[in-house]
C-alpha cells in the first residue's frame, strides 16, 4: 500500500539479499524492498522471527549463521536460485553486545569480527559474479555512529564498525569498473525492540535527544528509506560514500 514515500521503478523485479533480516532495521528493509516489487531473500540465524518476517512480507528466508563462511556461501547460492541473480546486497547483520576491555580474549575478539565485519566481505565476494553478469549492482554496508561518537564499553564492536568504512571505500574502487556501487549507511541510535529492551533507559534517551538537531525517535524505517535510494538507479553515480542518518547527533 502506498504510504506517501518514494516508489522506485528500478527496484521492481530486482534480486535483493538482506543479511540480519529477521528483526529490527533488517526486517523493515525486507518489508520495504518487498513493497517495491523486488525479489527479496534474507539471511538470519533467528529462525522463529525469520519465519514471521517471511510470512508477513512474502520474502524468502534462509536460516544461516553468517559467522560460518561455508554456510554463508551456500545460503547466498540458495538465495540466487530462489530469487534470481542478486544485484542488491545489504550487509546489515551485526550485534552491538557490550564488553569491557579487561574481559576480551582472542577468541571473543575474533567472534566479534566474524559477527560484525567479516561477513560483509564474503557476502560481497559471493554476489559480485552475479552483479557482473547483470552489468552492475549496489552493495550497501551498514556502519554505526558509535565509533564516530567515541562510544566506549564495546571496543571490538566499534573497531569492526569503523573498519566497515575502509572496506566500503576499497571495494568501491575495485568494483567501480564493473558498475558495482558500494556505499555505507550509518545509523544513529535507532529505536529497535532490542535497543529498547536492553539499553534505551529514560536517562539515555534524554541524553540522545539533547544531542540530536532533529528531535524525535529514530526508527528502522528512517534507515530503510536511505537504503532503498542507494539500491535504486536514482543513485546511479553514487559510490564510495557514507550517509549518516542520526537526526544530526554527530
Amino acid at each position: 500500500m502506498y504510504d506517501g514515500f518514494a516508489i522506485y521503478p528500478s527496484l521492481k523485479g530486482r534480486g535483493v539479499l538482506v543479511t540480519g533480516g529477521a528483526s529490527g532495521i533488517g526486517a523493515q528493509m525486507v518489508a520495504r524492498f518487498a513493497q517495491q516489487g523486488a525479489r527479496v531473500a534474507f539471511l538470519d540465524f533467528d529462525a522463529a522471527h525469520g519465519a514471521e518476517v517471511a510470512g508477513a512480507s512474502g520474502a524468502v528466508f534462509i536460516a544461516c549463521d553468517l559467522r560460518d563462511i561455508d554456510e554463508l556461501r551456500a545460503a547466498v547460492a540458495e538465495a540466487a536460485t530462489r530469487v534470481g541473480d542478486i544485484t542488491v546486497l545489504v550487509n546489515n547483520a551485526a550485534r552491538d553486545d557490550r564488553h569491557a576491555l579487561e574481559t576480551v580474549e582472542p577468541d571473543y575478539w575474533d567472534e566479534r569480527m566474524a559477527t560484525n565485519l567479516r561477513h560483509h566481505f564474503f557476502c560481497a565476494q559471493a554476489v559480485v559474479p552475479m552483479m557482473r553478469r547483470a552489468g552492475g549492482g549496489s552493495i550497501i554496508n551498514l556502519g554505526s555512529i558509535s565509533w564516530m561518537n567515541r562510544a566506549g564499553g564495546m571496543p571490538a564492536y566499534t573497531a569492526a564498525k569503523a573498519a566497515v568504512r575502509g572496506l566500503t571505500r576499497g571495494l568501491a574502487r575495485d568494483l567501480g569498473p564493473d558498475r558495482i556501487r558500494v556505499n555505507e549507511v550509518v545509523p544513529g541510535w535507532v529505536h529497535t525492540e532490542r535497543q529498547k529492551a536492553l539499553w534505551l533507559t529514560p536517562e539515555a534517551e534524554a541524553r540522545s535527544q539533547a544531542n540530536q538537531c532533529l528531535k524525535g525517535a529514530l526508527l528502522p524505517d528512517d534507515i530503510a528509506r536511505m537504503v532503498l535510494w542507494l539500491a535504486a538507479d536514482d543513485s546511479a553515480m553514487v559510490t564510495a560514500q557514507h550517509f549518516v542518518v542520526d537526526g544530526g547527533s554527530n
